[in-house]
């Protein structure tokens, strides 16, 4: 679901029995740690005291259906990342080169029935928060997904550093935060003609210019708190 298996709730069993099994209790100062070695397979390591990797840092920069053997299902995923993880060359710059993993070529079949796997169309309940979207890769797909969720009813992509969503349309979502991001108008919002929870809290919105767009909504509340618009005149009751 996500471009990044940092989301995975491992304390759920997530992942196979063959890794978990490496896990063990590092307060004894006796146990060697585990280390990856250049295959990332988990070694041992007999020099306690260093901090090693979990046994799912091998997998940290990979997207779920890339892994080989795991049991991680959908509901196990909390907050995933949809972006990408480093590329080749910075890994190598990072030190982490033993995560890289074979280049296998993907054909048009075979990325299309992965964004099936995907199945944002489904999705009801969507958080998407603190994705770090600095690369236009990143807001490119990040974008594609959004335009995926035609029914999803609660949304929240708070501190995205978000700027235009007026392209993207959610017509069944019902409540959506957007929080901390970097609004200007209310002519940026995405279409939503059910809305019934907005809340713009922490943006920069400074007129009310577009607001009539709610009108013909179902709005219930509007959260504006720390935008500079709260210092108008007449702020509540406009």
């Amino acid at each position: 679901m996500s471009e990044s298996s940092s989301g995975v709730n491992t304390s759920s069993n997530s992942f196979s029995k063959s890794y978990s099994s490496h896990c063990s209790d590092l307060s004894d100062s006796n146990t060697p740690l585990p280390v990856l070695s250049s295959r990332g397979v988990l070694q041992q390591r007999c020099d306690s005291g260093i901090s090693s990797p979990l046994p799912c840092d091998a997998f940290k920069y990979l997207t779920w259906h890339k892994l080989k053997e795991h049991d991680v299902q959908g509901t196990q995923i909390q907050c995933p990342r949809v972006r990408e993880g480093p590329t080749s060359d910075e890994l190598v710059m990072r030190g982490e080169a033993i995560l890289l993993q074979e280049e296998i070529h993907v054909t048009d079949k075979e990325i299309w029935q992965q964004r099936l796997q995907e199945n944002w169309e489904n999705c009801v309940n969507v958080n998407l928060s603190f994705q770090g979207l600095g690369d236009p890769y990143q807001q490119r797909n990040f974008h594609r997904i959004l335009r995926r969720l035609i029914r999803v009813e609660r949304l929240w992509l708070v501190d995205n550093a978000l700027k235009d969503l007026s392209a993207i349309r959610l017509p069944r979502c019902k409540e959506l935060n957007l929080s901390r991001n970097h609004f200007i108008s209310f002519k940026q919002l995405p279409k939503m003609p059910v809305i019934q929870h907005l809340s713009l809290a922490a943006n920069n919105i400074e007129t009310f210019s577009g607001l009539t767009d709610l009108k013909h909504t179902p709005l219930e509340s509007l959260i504006l708190k720390s935008n500079p618009c709260e210092f108008l005149e007449n702020y509540r009751l406009q």
